[in-house]
């Protein structure tokens, strides 16, 4: 299986740690996130999603455990907004240069805010996608922040 994306391009250049999980994905799986999680045998609050939102009508990227869900009020007060809502997945696609399932938080097309849920600093490492289905990346918090350029607020519920 090819390696090479966006996400792991950025890494290597800038020789941040990290590790590759490769896993098989099953394109009939209903839950990427899950799938992964289940497939690599980690805990779900572990796995990150990364969900393309719309705050006040600019896009932006919010990364949130598997095990919680996106709190759009949050979001949006993060983000010094009033509104919140999910974007389209073609838009997602699109401004990301990834396809859904497989949207890193890392090496997107167009580089959108990200926030980072603050609970992946209870973690010692996170997986979030590395740009393709079926392929996660292992990598502390701190270096996930960085290299995203991300902020951190408390943006998933339980």
């Amino acid at each position: 299986m090819a390696t090479g994306t966006p996400a792991t391009a950025l890494l290597l250049l800038d020789g941040a740690p990290y590790t590759l999980h490769p896993y098989r994905h099953d394109p009939r799986a209903d839950g990427f996130g899950d799938e992964a999680a289940a497939a690599l045998g980690i805990e779900p609050a572990r796995l990150f999603k990364t969900l393309i939102a719309s705050v006040d009508a600019t896009l932006c990227c919010a990364v949130v455990p598997v095990s919680g869900r996106l709190d759009l009020k949050a979001l949006a007060a993060a983000r010094e907004g009033k509104k919140a809502e999910l974007a389209d997945p073609r838009v997602a696609q699109r401004a990301t240069g990834y396809v859904i399932g497989g949207i890193s938080p890392l090496g997107q097309r167009t580089r959108l805010p990200v926030v980072v849920d603050s609970t992946a600093f209870e973690h010692g490492t996170v997986f979030v996608s590395a740009g393709r289905r079926g392929l996660q990346l292992e990598l502390a918090p701190a270096d996930l922040v960085r290299l995203a350029a991300a902020t951190t607020a408390s943006i998933s519920t339980s």
